[in-house]
């Protein structure tokens, strides 16, 4: 089946097209300054010689448009016209308390997706322009949504609950959803596969560490706990963000500054992590440059991340009772092997040990790589993550079902 990948910002809309009987990408490419002035990057296959184009994009059904003209280009094209697309994913970051699974796109559907912009207010709304954005150009095929929090949805309440009253957790679901869902499923489901043992007896936590980070427990191929929780705010400090942090810490800070929450959730999201410690950057690149040039703040930042995560896979280990691998996956997990090896050192009583020179150049990889050493009681693994290819098979499955 032909499956067109979408995910959708809000000024921006990346495309992949998939053929799932191969599972290998047609084309992919991006629309970007939506709204703004437009452009387009176009490529065949996964390798393809980048075509770069600027075009009036004044919203996201135009852009489709943009996208399923080059997809069919007699000169830049993969297939002959829009009829070979036999359906569309989309990715949607949260679901709330409303989306357990990836759905086919109805008008109820649609409507109940409205009520998820409070729990990620800076996606869903972006998401909803894309999703309106196909439905324009392409009425007729059917539109599957496949949501980053699905995967999470087999924590334990013990797992999920915060300590906030019973009456606010049942009036506003205040509860941990997670997020980057889709990633952690598929780099689980490849780990159980290297791993050689049924599902049932695996032990993983799952390392999806970019400019957003999230680290999961994975206990019987099922996630026990993660650590982004209502929003993509939690967990560790990221590229911007400023990760978990003493809720007293909030009030203290509007309370100094006078901040308003939208000032308050601004700063939280766009002004912490990487960028707001090390005055520097949010990207990683940048931050190891600074501290081979000696950078105090810098090597601050990369230190208290690589604490943090090394903090999580113990207590993920304790959670399990136990652990097989470790998985390193997106931006930073599967390119800067400094983080890994920050990490991964003095974890000999968990069992791990990696090998620091496989580490070393280990980036930039298209396939699996084995981390860990021969004698390393658990696999450390970087797995490349494909959440594209996971959305184009649970579309497949859906649509073939109907």
């Amino acid at each position: 089946m032909k499956v067109l990948v979408v995910n959708a910002g809000s000024s921006s809309l990346k495309y992949q097209l998939f053929d799932t009987a191969t599972e290998s990408v047609l084309a992919k490419g991006i629309c970007e300054r939506i709204g703004i002035d437009g452009k387009l990057e176009h490529r065949k296959g996964e390798d393809g010689e980048k075509l770069k184009v600027e075009l009036p994009m004044p919203d996201h059904a135009v852009a489709t448009k943009y996208v399923i003209e080059y997809l069919t280009s007699p000169e830049h094209g993969v297939i002959t016209d829009m009829n070979e697309i036999e359906a569309v994913g989309h990715r949607v970051v949260h679901g709330g308390p409303y989306f357990f699974e990836s759905v086919l796109l109805t008008d109820e559907v649609l409507e109940k997706l409205e009520l998820c912009r409070s729990f990620a207010p800076l996606h869903t709304g972006a998401h909803i322009m894309g999703i309106k954005g196909c439905l324009a150009v392409m009425p007729e095929k059917p539109q599957v949504l496949v949501f980053d929090t699905a995967f999470h949805q087999t924590m334990p309440a013990q797992a999920y609950t915060y300590g906030v009253s019973y009456d606010m957790y049942e009036k506003y679901q205040i509860r941990r959803y997670g997020a980057h869902g889709t990633s952690h499923r598929y780099v689980t489901r490849e780990c159980i596969k290297l791993l050689g043992k049924p599902a049932e007896d695996t032990k993983i936590v799952t390392c999806h560490i970019g400019n957003g980070s999230s680290i999961s427990a994975v206990k019987g191929g099922k996630v026990m706990d993660t650590s982004m929780g209502l929003t993509p705010l939690d967990g560790v400090l990221m590229g911007t963000r400023c990760g978990a942090i003493d809720p007293a810490i909030v009030t203290y800070i509007m309370d100094k500054e006078g901040y308003t929450p939208a000032e308050m959730d601004e700063y939280m999201n766009k002004k912490c992590g990487f960028l707001g410690l090390s005055g520097i950057s949010s990207d990683s690149r940048d931050i190891e440059a600074a501290i081979r040039e000696g950078n105090y703040r810098a090597e601050l930042a990369a230190t208290t991340l690589a604490y943090q995560i090394k903090k999580f896979i113990g207590s993920y280990t304790a959670a399990m009772n136990g652990l097989d691998a470790v998985v390193w996956t997106a931006g930073m997990g599967e390119n800067n092997p400094e983080l890994r090896e920050r990490v991964c050192r003095d974890l000999e009583f968990f069992g791990i040990k990696i090998d620091t020179e496989v580490n070393a150049n280990a980036h930039h990889q298209s396939d699996v790589v084995v981390l860990s050493t021969e004698d390393s009681k658990v696999k450390v693994y970087l797995i490349p993550t494909n959440e594209e290819l996971m959305i184009a098979s649970d579309t497949e499955a859906i649509v073939s079902a109907l």
